[in-house]
């Protein structure tokens, strides 16, 4: 069984090894230097990402670098990098906080904004060893590291006293392999070649001394590991497989050993600890994929996964611009899959065998595969001014994705899963430091406009509209809502208003979310628009997402066009108001 995936999907294979250290005499080492050389020539590139835990849960203040530039993560674990300057085919991404072992990523970067998930591990210790004498380390899994009492600080200096010691064995079954595992599986192999890795395993141990600083195996001394196999691969594990170290500094891995089965274990010796990786491998050639959907608009967001043999895939998310790029196995036969946000595969494809570089012809999502819908609106300063340096979050039952926003504008495109319409998005404005509470929504087909959304931290609640594309209206205080309103004794109505502006009246037939029409008693009102209602000629759809309890939101979106004494006009808008009755 094999594991494959593009350069972004880093997949690994983990296992604490046996084998050669890197300064083992028996087995030399001919790496040169210029292993960089095939990452092309430098180039610019923006990034979007999120850090979490194990849990999910955003980590904030973490401290993000790419090449020279650097960010830190915000409250939901973001961050924005734009022009950075990486490779054409190598890009490396770093994520690093007191209290948890490095991250990173590496990916072959592509055009428009690239997505980074990046998931953190505590660095928890699990054991303590003293200086000088021979101890073991045991996680619950079986999982063990024999010392053999040598140590030394970063200096090199000779260290005496107790090692506190941290481990984490990363299974090739965990869920979550592609967001924990560093680089990706792209390595430098012992004759200095680009391979593509197949993992079985990895294990990560960080030693500290007691005043917290980092240890290292002294010089001349070793470390016997002992790495249980992952149920999975038991049948398929070799009885020998080569070893592989990750380089931090470079964000990838090195051919250094070769790890010896015992049974349902690997073990083996080694001279320092980083990330070590146990591998099968072979040459590579680089692929692109693109994601459109039938009117050849790039779908953002979408999963993507290759496979050879029965081993499931792990998916990477396509780009701004439908697009995710990497290393591949060559001169294999392979299945591409696309799945919605819900994990459906909507499509699958056999590919390849490539000897040489590869850019398939653009992947048609069409609506016979999968529903399809553009989300569109503008994400606004509480001046009515664009934001220009900010993302939205969507969150879609049990996915979320995010898209940045640079002037004003957002848009992206949707594979809609069949059991849930509902979504909420939640935006974000970096140079002023605000944001929006998150505001519900439903899809519709074949495109969502949501109008304008305000990054006012201030502001819990707003009204906002916009008149023949003109300037945008927008009320952030003195709103009321509540249950009932004129002519609706069941419905809800949404009022507000300012002294230097029209307010605006909003009445609903219905407190249950849906879609409605003025037919269904759906109305609005303001000196400037008159009331658009019933005798009213109007095409305008109504979107209740959100009818709360006293204390919580209504959220509605409006949009169409509608025919008074003046002309036909169109108007949309959206409110996200607190229910008062």
């Amino acid at each position: 069984m094999k594991k494959i995936f593009l350069l972004l999907f880093v997949l690994v294979s983990a296992v604490a090894f046996h084998g050669c250290s890197e300064n083992d005499d028996n087995n030399p080492n001919p790496h040169n230097g210029n292993f960089s050389d095939n990452f092309g020539s430098s180039v610019s590139r923006d990034f979007i990402g999120r850090v979490t835990d194990e849990s999910g849960a955003a980590i904030q203040n973490a401290t993000i670098k790419i090449g020279t530039s650097t960010a830190m993560t915000d409250e939901n674990g973001m961050f924005l990098i734009n022009d950075a300057n990486v490779y054409e085919r190598f890009a490396y991404v770093t994520a690093t906080k007191a209290g948890f072992v490095d991250g990173s990523r590496s990916i072959v970067p592509v055009s428009g904004r690239n997505h980074i998930d990046i998931m953190l591990v505590s660095s928890t210790p699990v054991g303590v060893v003293t200086a000088g004498e021979t101890g073991t380390v045991t996680m619950p899994s079986g999982t063990k590291v024999v010392f053999d009492g040598g140590f030394k600080d970063e200096s090199g200096n000779s260290y005496s006293g107790d090692v506190s010691v941290s481990m984490y064995h990363l299974m090739p079954s965990n869920a979550n392999l592609s967001k924990l595992m560093p680089g990706m599986l792209y390595a430098e192999d012992d004759n200095g070649e680009e391979a593509i890795l197949q993992t079985w395993g990895m294990l990560n141990v960080e030693l500290r001394g007691s005043a917290g600083q980092k240890l290292q195996i002294a010089d001349g001394h070793s470390a016997e590991i002992t790495m249980m196999i992952d149920d999975s691969q038991l049948a398929s594990a070799p009885s020998t497989i080569p070893l592989w170290h990750f380089d931090s500094d470079a964000g990838y891995w090195i051919q250094d050993g070769a790890a010896v089965r015992q049974g349902n274990k690997y073990v083996g010796s080694v001279s320092h600890f980083s990330w070590w990786n146990c591998d099968a491998y072979q040459s590579v050639v680089q692929m692109t994929v693109t994601v459109n959907d039938q009117n050849g608009n790039p779908i953002a967001n979408a999963g993507v996964g290759l496979t050879a043999g029965t081993m499931t895939s792990y998916i990477q998310s396509t780009s701004d611009n439908g697009q995710v790029s990497g290393i591949v196995p060559a001169n294999q036969a392979m299945t591409l899959a696309i799945y919605d946000a819900c994990g459906n595969s909507v499509y699958t494809a056999n590919i390849g065998p490539f000897s040489t570089d590869t850019v398939l012809p653009p992947i048609t999502v069409t609506t016979s595969m999968a529903e399809t819908t553009t989300i569109d609106g503008t994400l606004m300063q509480c001046d009515n001014s664009p934001v220009t340096n900010g993302y939205i979050i969507l969150n879609y039952g049990t996915n979320q994705s995010y898209a940045s926003v640079s002037d004003g504008n957002f848009s992206f495109h949707v594979l809609v899963c069949n059991s849930s319409s509902g979504f909420t998005l939640e935006g974000f404005d970096y140079d002023n430091l605000q944001t929006t509470t998150p505001i519900s929504f439903t899809f519709a087909t074949p495109s969502t406009n949501v109008g304008n959304i305000l990054t006012c931290t201030a502001a819990g609640e707003f009204v906002t509209w916009q008149l023949d594309g003109g300037a945008t209206s927008t009320i952030i205080g003195n709103i009321n809502a509540g249950i009932g309103s004129q002519g609706t004794t069941n419905g809800f109505y949404i009022s507000g208003y300012t002294p230097t502006q029209n307010g605006l009246y909003i009445m609903g037939g219905s407190t249950v979310p849906g879609v409605y029409t003025t037919a269904d008693q759906f109305m609005l009102e303001n000196s400037q628009i008159g009331a658009i209602g019933t005798s009213t000629v109007n095409d305008i759809v109504f979107t209740l997402s959100n009818y709360g309890a006293i204390g919580e939101y209504i959220d509605i979106t409006f949009s169409g066009s509608y025919t008074n004494a003046t002309g036909t006009h169109t108007i949309n808008g959206i409110a996200h108001v607190i229910r008062d009755n």
